[in-house]
This record gives C-alpha cells, structure tokens and sequence, in this order.
C-alpha cells in the first residue's frame, strides 16, 4: 500500500478506499510514516498541498505537494531548510496553507517550532504563483502583531476588498493573547483585532468538559500532573458574502462571528470591534477547523466525536461525515472539484495529552467528502 517515504494513495478495494457507511467518502491519502499533517489545500486544476508543523517530529519538509502518492517538497528542498527560526526567506515550520480564489498558494508560517517564541522574520505569509512555482510575496509581521507568544494558526482570505484583497489569520497562542490579525495583501500592512477579547480565548474546566476518544482531554505530564489547554482562536472561515468573519477557540463549544467591516477600519476602537462580535451558538462539539462555502453554509470539524458537522444558513446543524478513522480532523478545504478535503491527524494522541506516551498510529489519513453530501443517516 506503501507509494513513497511518507505513504501512499489507498488502492480501490482496500479499506479505506471508500466508506460503504458514508456514501462519498474517499481517503485520498494515507501518511503511512513521518510527520502528522495539520492543513491541506487543493489548486484549481486538482494539486494538493498539505504541511507538517515542527511539534516533535522529524520534518523533512513543512510544507509539501502530493505527486502521484509521494509526498514532495515545495516549493523546494531549498525553502524548507530554513538558516534559522527568524529566516524570512525559508519556511520556519507551517501550520496552515490555503489556495486563494486566484488559485495562488498561500503559506501561513508559525515561525514557533515546538511553540516556542518567534522572533521577527520567523512568522510570516509566503505566497506562490502556482503556474511556475515561484515565491512571489513575503509578508512578515511586526512583534507588535506577531508577538513572541503568537501562534498563527489558520487564515482565510478575501480577494473582494482593498486593492489586492485582505488575509485574516488567527492567533491561538497558549500563553499570550489571542485575537485576529488583518492583513492588507497590496501593502503587506496588518493590525491585531478583537486582541484577547473573551471569544479569542480558550474555556477550562468546569465550563468545558471535553472528550477525545472518550476521554477527558487535557494537558497530562508523565508524573501525572494535568493542566487545562489553552489554545485559543483557531478555526476561521468567512461568510459567503464577506460580511462577517466566522471564527472559535480550540478549547470552546462555541462559535463567533465579527463584521469584517469593523475589523478592516484601522481607525476604529477595539471596543467598538468588540460591540460587532456575535455569539453564534453551539458549534456541535468540539472543533479544530472551520470552513465555508458558496451556500453560505459553515463547516465544522468535530474531534470530539469523530465527525464533521455543518451549519445551514438558517442556522441547523447536521453532521455530514462520521467515522472511526477520523481521529482529530483538523483542517478543511472546499475544492473546485466539488469536494471537502480533511486530514485526520490524531492530535490528542500525542505525548504531551498522554502522560507521555505518544499514542499515535499511523496511518494519519486525508480524506475527502462530496460538498453536497447530505446529513449523516441512520441504517
């Protein structure tokens, strides 16, 4: 089943090539080695792009194309060695890659291995034109934007506004503020919004019980010690019309929404940005990843239950996808091919949530789901 270092495609007929419960479901990939992926991303002609943050693993490449099931660097060898944490000219180790409507890759790099503080150069927005393959934008932020405890986790952009379009990416550190940074793609300018407002930040025990796998998750050092996670905002997705930015904290039941008006006017306070945030219910469980469509619908990724749900735009949610195999879905992508891709990472195996002990079995796994697939049916 293996096609390369990293794993291969799964084979038709093999389990996993397609799930009989949930029709459309496909696994694209099966990472039967390496590193746990986070994002994936698909160019309009069907290439698929997906990173390996620097958590612990060995990392050959942070970000990477899939090329007839091997797993290859990119753009190249040379970007993915970075000189140092705050090389502005290499890929420090990356969290998140989108592919933006003008069908350009966009590569949101933490400049935090390890969660680690950044230094100014390390965290950064690299794009690439994919017609040749080319770095054609560097945009790295200031420490007062990028603090030392940023973490970048996601982003989303919108090529309708300003003169170029805008990049919203959010900031889950763990032990900083949170918030959302803008970012104006013509000037390379960006602002800290909703700077540790209480929807940026994580809940903890006792407002938030939540399970992975059955079990309580929490930070659980090997003498047995326990801590609340902290990560912040994290999932971010933008309403079908670009009026509001929908987005949640990893450690929160609930979802957000905020003007995107109010977080672009660099002239407006930050209470009044505040005054534009909207509680947008129950998310559905616990989620990773956020995303959305053309049908102004909004996905959600669901670890704790194994699942992806979706809000309608008259605000039902029904789950979409569901399966043992998906352990931690993280990172969504809506393709022109009419697909939802997904990975499945199995995040809340690793050591640091464990005791110590890493529990993870690979394969880790990239899936994807017709985007018109209809609610999760009983038998």
């Amino acid at each position: 089943m293996t096609n390369g270092f990293w794993g291969g495609a799964a084979a038709p007929g093999e389990w996993g090539a397609t799930d009989t419960a949930i029709p459309g479901l496909e696994v694209v990939h099966e990472f039967e080695d390496g590193p746990m992926p986070t994002g994936v991303t698909v160019s309009a002609s069907g290439r698929i792009f997906v990173n390996f943050p620097k958590w612990g693993d060995e990392v050959p490449a942070t970000v990477a194309e899939l090329r007839d099931g091997q797993v290859v660097p990119y753009p190249d060898e040379r970007w993915n060695s970075p000189a140092g944490d705050d090389d502005e000219h290499a890929l420090v180790s990356v969290q998140s890659v989108v592919v933006d409507p003008a069908d350009r890759l966009w590569i949101l790099d933490t400049g935090s291995p390890l969660f680690q503080e950044t230094k100014p150069g390390g965290p950064k927005l690299v794009c690439v034109d994919l017609r040749d393959d080319e770095v054609v934008q560097i945009i790295t932020f200031p420490p007062d934007v990028a603090l030392p405890t940023t973490y970048l986790n996601d982003v989303r952009f919108d090529l309708r506004k300003g003169k170029a379009g805008v990049a919203f990416i959010t900031d889950s550190a763990e032990s900083g503020p949170n918030g959302i940074i803008v970012v104006d793609l013509a000037s390379g300018d960006s602002w800290r919004r909703l700077h540790d407002h209480p929807s940026t930040k994580a809940a903890a025990p006792p407002e938030l019980v939540a399970r992975a796998e059955g079990r309580v998750l929490l930070e659980r050092d090997p003498g047995g010690g326990t801590k609340p996670i902290s990560m912040g905002s994290d999932g971010i997705a933008i309403s079908a019309d670009g009026e509001r930015l929908w987005y949640c904290p990893l450690m929160s039941r609930r979802r957000y929404s905020v003007a995107t008006t109010a977080l672009l006017d660099r002239d407006a306070e930050e209470v009044d940005v505040a005054h534009r945030v909207r509680d947008e219910g129950d998310k559905g469980g616990g989620a990773d990843g956020l995303e959305s469509d053309d049908a102004g619908r909004i996905y959600a990724t669901d670890w704790e239950h194994d699942a992806i749900v979706r809000r309608l735009p008259d605000g039902t949610i029904e789950t979409i996808a569901h399966d043992p195999r998906m352990l931690w879905p993280d990172t969504m992508s809506v393709a022109a091919d009419g697909h939802l891709y997904f990975t499945a990472n199995q995040l809340h195996r690793q050591a640091r949530y464990q005791g110590g002990d890493d529990l993870r079995r690979c394969p880790y796994r990239l899936f994807r789901l017709p985007i018109d697939a209809g609610p999760v049916r009983l038998a």
